[in-house]
């Protein structure tokens, strides 16, 4: 696999003041744009973009880059800073590490603090930390000017003085740290020590402050994701039994295991190795669901056996975020074979309708599975998929594998139009009418097909035209074989020829439509015979059992309502 994977994003807006909404996802550059600009020529939208999005597999992350933009409400901002999501702004040192602050650092920094191994937590509380991101130099202050921009977007105030605000608040809570690290203000402390400290710290003001900052001037010597996360969960053991200061350890524990696991790099290396995304992901669905984990050792063994007692609710959000993000994201869960895709798909939908509750809306679910069905069922896929069957029953079945495991009305609308296309080709026609497989095999398939084209989830109207298409060819196979015609036409008597065009009825081998009424007026012509009923009785009496009339008529009629004629119909019909 490359080591970076590009889809392009088409984004549409309507109005001047209204957001920016996702419209289609494709690998095809030209594509993205032609669309784009379909969209402004059509008055679908007021404005549009395209965002370039590159995945580094390395990393975990994606690259953002707008390559189009159209529209009255274009925007004149720099291009980098477009997608940046609103920071809400920040006054003092203080307002740094609030939450939103913290989360727009972690998107904004994140290939840093992967590299570096490092929370946002971590970085705002050790001065060696900051000394190297300092170091970075075009890091920092591009990261302060994509926040200015997103800050300028909703305010009157110029660019340059809000970087300005920021350079200096920045400033200011980076010599802060500088300062309380070298006075000695984050205490160093040994294992067992933090409830203590805990109690200690619950009631002075910057108690959450001094106590990350031991907590990571604690987990500095960690090399790896694994053992920074088990020594955090160690840290649970030792909060008070109850009390201000067991609040503050477990919220401050619980903040920085929910910040790893938000972290893409972070999961990538504590799940470890997967064959594909369907396999790492179907590991965050087991830990998400609290499933034991076969090496109890681990960081993500011990979080699951949390998650069971229903703990650390704000890391099991982020558990549930990031499947919610992958399985919104282009890259396919199994990219081998749509098929194993699927089966992945729908194996992983089935697990997580047992975890929607308080952490997972059945709401979010069923737009996820909606985007990525709606992924699966674009021209490129499908006919990738397709592609890989040769005969022409083989494709209809990979389209009705496809219809089985997505959802979306629009989506299963979509997919109905490679069906018809299909069953109105030439292909499909030969296939059952000239091939040298007996008829009753033909036959029997393209009942199979209008079996399950009846049973799927596509609209009325084209469940019934797919249905009525596979009759018509059914129709025309048993015509030029003459198959009913010469049971007719044998020298048998009227019983045989009943009872043998009854069997085929039964046995699925007749479409639902105009081949099974066929069927079904030359039944009722045949029972319609004087001394039918009479020669039935005789027919049946041959085994080991005599049997009577009455006993006949009932076995007869309910033969004769499975293949859709009714007991009224079937009583009157029958001749004595």
């Amino acid at each position: 696999m490359s080591q970076q994977e590009v889809h392009y994003e088409i984004f549409s807006r309507k109005g001047s003041k209204g957001g920016w909404t996702m419209f289609d996802v494709t690998s095809d550059r030209a594509g993205a744009i032609r669309l784009a600009e379909g969209l402004m020529a059509d008055g679908q939208a007021t404005g549009v973009k395209v965002v370039k999005e590159t995945y580094n597999n390395e990393t975990g992350d994606y690259l953002s880059l707008k390559i189009f933009e159209d529209g009255q409400n274009k925007s004149k901002t720099d291009a980098a800073a477009e997608d940046v999501p609103h920071a809400l702004p920040c006054f003092k040192p203080d307002d740094l590490y609030s939450y939103h602050a913290r989360a727009t650092m972690a998107r904004l920094l994140g290939e840093f603090l992967a590299r570096q191994k490092l929370t946002v937590t971590e970085l705002i509380h050790r001065a060696d930390a900051l000394e190297k991101f300092e170091a970075t130099g075009t890091l920092y202050q591009h990261a302060i000017q994509k926040i200015a921009v997103a800050q300028a977007a909703s305010t009157t105030t110029p660019v340059q003085q809000i970087i300005k605000s920021l350079n200096e608040l920045a400033t200011k809570a980076i010599a802060r740290v500088y300062r309380d690290a070298k006075r000695g203000y984050f205490p160093a402390v040994k294992p067992g020590g933090f409830g203590a400290l805990a109690d200690k710290l619950a009631d002075q003001a910057d108690g959450d402050y001094v106590l990350n900052g031991a907590i990571a001037r604690h987990l500095a010597p960690a090399k790896a994701w694994d053992e920074k996360l088990l020594m955090l969960l160690s840290l649970m053991a030792e909060a008070p039994p109850e009390g201000a200061g067991r609040t503050l350890l477990l919220s401050g524990v619980e903040s920085l295991i929910a910040e790893i696991l938000n972290g893409s790099a972070a999961l990538h290396e504590l799940i470890g190795e997967s064959e594909n995304l369907g396999a790492a992901l179907g590991a965050l669905v087991g830990l998400f669901l609290a499933k034991e984990i076969a090496d109890n050792q681990t960081g993500l063994a011990v979080l699951a056996r949390q998650f069971a007692a229903d703990e650390l609710p704000a890391a099991r959000t982020a558990i549930a975020s990031r499947i919610m993000a992958e399985l919104k994201s282009v890259r396919r869960l199994c990219p081998a074979s749509l098929v194993d895709e699927l089966k992945t798909l729908r194996r992983i939908a089935n697990k997580l309708v047992l975890g929607q509750g308080k952490y997972l809306s059945h709401e979010d679910l069923i737009a996820a599975f909606t985007l990525r069905s709606k992924r699966l069922v674009t021209h490129e896929s499908v006919s990738e998929h397709l592609a890989e069957a040769a005969a022409p029953d083989d494709k209809l079945e990979r389209l009705f594998l496809i219809e089985e495991n997505i959802i979306g009305a629009e989506n299963k609308r979509q997919l109905a139009t490679f069906v018809s296309p299909l069953l109105a080709s030439p292909a499909f026609e030969a296939h059952f009418l000239f091939a040298k497989t007996p008829v009753l095999t033909r036959l029997h398939r393209l009942a199979e097909l209008q079996a399950r084209a009846q049973r799927s989830g596509f609209q009325d109207n084209q469940r019934q035209d797919i249905a009525a298409a596979l009759d018509r060819v059914a129709s025309q196979a048993e015509s030029r074989a003459k198959l009913l015609d010469s049971i007719e036409a044998k020298p048998v008597s009227t019983i045989e020829k009943t009872i043998a065009i009854l069997r085929l009825s039964t046995g699925g081998v007749f479409t639902e439509g105009q081949l099974s009424l066929k069927a079904r007026t030359i039944i009722l012509r045949q029972i319609g015979q004087p001394g039918f009923l009479t020669g039935y009785v005789a027919h049946l009496s041959r085994g080991a059992e005599p049997c009577d009339a009455e006993t006949a008529t009932a076995e007869l009629i309910q033969t004769l309502e499975r293949i859709g004629i009714t007991p009224e119909t079937g009583l009157k019909t029958i001749a004595a």
